[in-house]
């Protein structure tokens, strides 16, 4: 049986996905999640992995936009209203089929609501969120160990797919502690032949990108994503 540690949901969730090979998290402090956040700040320089809280959740999820380009597994994490400020960064995601592990660890809304535990995002979360009518690959946890082992699946059915996965938590999960076990087996690898490579040479070349002006390509693009 594996040894299990007794930890916080926030804190076990961002060490499942540290141990699912994320060596970069952008964020912002938001309750109930910023302990995501503090503890991907102290973990990832101890990694070689990257942490930046960025200036506002806008920022943040377009920094991710840059790295789930570059083929690499990117995480952010957020509450409710900091969900909502990073509609429009997820659906460039979709857009653009990059993959990525988005966090929601919700409280009460609509507005900024309160700090409070809820469930109050699942319309949000199951029809997209943002415009476009693109769809989310979205996982519920019913405990802290679910909280792990889902984050682990979560990135890998993102690259299988793709897609954006959303790990839809709220504040009860990330603020209780439960004990939990982190072995999780071998990291799976998914060829991303569509990263960018910074090679600055055309042959090979690939352009991230979500706009059409063509009518007719466009509406090929979103069936081809439906």
């Amino acid at each position: 049986m594996a040894e299990k540690v007794l930890m916080k949901g926030n804190e076990a969730l961002a060490e499942a996905a540290i141990m699912a090979g994320c060596k970069h998290y952008f964020g912002y402090p938001i309750t109930p999640q910023t302990e995501v956040a503090a503890y991907m700040a102290k973990r990832m320089p101890k990694i070689g992995g990257v942490f930046l809280q960025a200036e506002s959740e806008v920022a943040a999820i377009n920094m991710v936009i840059g790295v789930s380009a570059c083929g690499k597994r990117v995480m952010t994490s957020s509450s409710s209203p900091g969900i909502s400020l990073k509609s429009e960064g997820i659906s460039y995601l979709a857009g653009c089929e990059l993959p990525a592990l988005i966090v929601n660890v919700q409280r009460g809304g609509p507005g900024l609501g309160g700090i409070q535990p809820s469930q109050s995002d699942y319309f949000q979360a199951t029809k997209g969120g943002g415009h476009g009518d693109y769809k989310l690959i979205v996982l519920a946890p019913a405990s802290v160990q679910e909280m792990v082992n889902l984050t682990f699946k979560g990135f890998d059915l993102a690259d299988k797919y793709r897609m954006q996965t959303m790990i839809l938590a709220d504040g009860t999960m990330g603020q209780m502690m439960e004990p939990v076990s982190l072995d999780m087996g071998e990291v799976k690898e998914y060829a991303k032949p569509w990263a960018t490579t910074g090679t600055g040479t055309h042959e090979g070349r690939n352009i991230v990108n979500s706009l059409s002006l063509s009518p007719a390509q466009l509406e090929e693009w979103n069936l081809n994503r439906y």
